[in-house]
């Protein structure tokens, strides 16, 4: 019987400090081991110095990639710019050409008048001089009397005067739109050269962000070569440690009853030393789970390189093992906290919904625990059923 404690946390640590903590409790190895005592360990560190080199170099191309996204948006958004103030430019140029259009038909018909007016005003003369109006002696002789003569003469001025003043309005009139029509093809003309000039920056633009997309493709792959390594050079860690046991990791041996169980070669250990059978790091929450599942249901299958505690549950959907929200003794119970997430170990569900569990790592310091998980946070966690 596990002795049970009346808080679910260690008194020492605040809340804060256990999230803080649990970021990093749960790192794992894509590589296993199996540690019959009398053969040679595989310890961490013989492949570590490769993966560690390869891992910097993965967060300097990251670095560089996230430089090249960033510059990748600044090139989109001075396109997106440039394309606006293009459709605004031609928005505007169409607008003007319609009214320079507009211009040029009021131009051709104030032409049209002015011809119209002439040929009103040159057949009055003609009717006048040439076809055979009267002289003013003629005129005079017809009329009443002198005031009646006076009349006719004014009449006549008045006629011609109108047709004249009416010939100089129009051709004003022409005068002032070929000024605006001038006017408006200057404006034209000016958009017309703007818009070229921000259509060639926009092809440069878009030739810098086609060459930054290939640029970011080739550290994409770089990064994702990488990664295929450090999971290769995990695997030839693993298959070291598992032709040691003998091909499985049925060669290890439980350890201390009062500490679940945990195989002494791994609890005796520097945290981060070994790699467990299953591609965990020694004294992690997800080694000591993955050593409970294997003890208690002869099997653990190999989750190294995608084994931290958060991709446990993800892992179990691939692999057809069911996962659910309700507690049960002997699943495995994952809190998807801090960025690596963390695995506990399923002793008793009580009652009221409360949970009793055993883990490593939950203080930071590669130990063995056990705690009250109240039945609100019970809830909240996700549960594997390995049987």
């Amino acid at each position: 019987m596990h002795k049970k404690v009346s808080q679910s946390v260690p008194r020492h640590l605040s809340h804060s400090a256990r999230v803080s903590l649990l970021a990093v409790s749960c790192f794992v190895l894509a590589s296993g081991t199996a540690m019959p005592s009398l053969k040679r360990i595989v310890f961490a560190e013989d492949y570590q110095a490769q993966i560690t080199a390869l891992t910097a170099e993965n967060d300097a191309n990251r670095a560089v990639l996230g430089d090249l996204e960033a510059q990748a948006t600044s090139y989109a958004d001075a396109i997106t710019k440039m394309q606006q103030q293009i459709d605004a430019l031609q928005a505007s140029l169409n607008a003007n050409m319609d009214l320079q259009a507009s211009l040029q038909k009021q131009i051709a018909e104030a032409q049209a008048e002015i011809d119209r007016q002439r040929g009103i005003l040159a057949e009055d003369i003609k009717a006048m001089y040439v076809d055979g109006t009267p002289s003013s002696l003629e005129m005079l002789a017809s009329s009443d009397n002198f005031s009646d003569y006076v009349d006719k003469q004014e009449y006549r001025s008045r006629i011609q005067s109108k047709l004249q003043d009416t010939l100089k309005r129009i051709a004003e009139l022409e005068a002032q739109l070929q000024t605006e029509k001038a006017k408006v093809e200057v404006l034209i003309r000016d958009m017309q050269i703007q818009q070229s000039q921000l259509s060639a920056e926009r092809t440069k633009q878009w030739e810098l962000l086609n060459l930054n997309e290939s640029k970011q493709a080739e550290y994409d792959a770089m990064i994702k070569a990488n990664n295929s390594k450090v999971a290769e050079l995990r695997a030839a860690q693993a298959a070291a440690n598992r032709r040691l046991s003998g091909g499985t990791a049925s060669g290890v041996t439980a350890g201390d009853p009062g500490h679940g169980g945990y195989p002494a070669y791994l609890a005796n250990a520097s945290q981060d030393s070994l790699v467990d059978p299953w591609g965990m790091y020694n004294r992690e929450c997800v080694s000591y789970t993955a050593w409970k599942v294997f003890q208690t249901y002869g099997y653990m299958p190999y989750w190294g390189g995608v084994g931290n505690a958060n991709q446990w549950p993800g892992n179990a959907a691939r692999a057809g093992i069911p996962t659910g929200s309700t507690p049960k003794v002997g699943s495995v119970a994952v809190w998807n906290v801090g960025y690596y997430g963390h695995v506990m170990w399923v002793e008793a569900v009580n009652a009221d919904g409360s949970i009793w569990i055993s883990q490593y790592n939950y203080d930071f310091n590669g130990h063995y625990s056990e705690m009250l998980v109240s039945a609100g946070m019970a809830s909240n966690l996700t549960y594997i059923y390995f049987n």
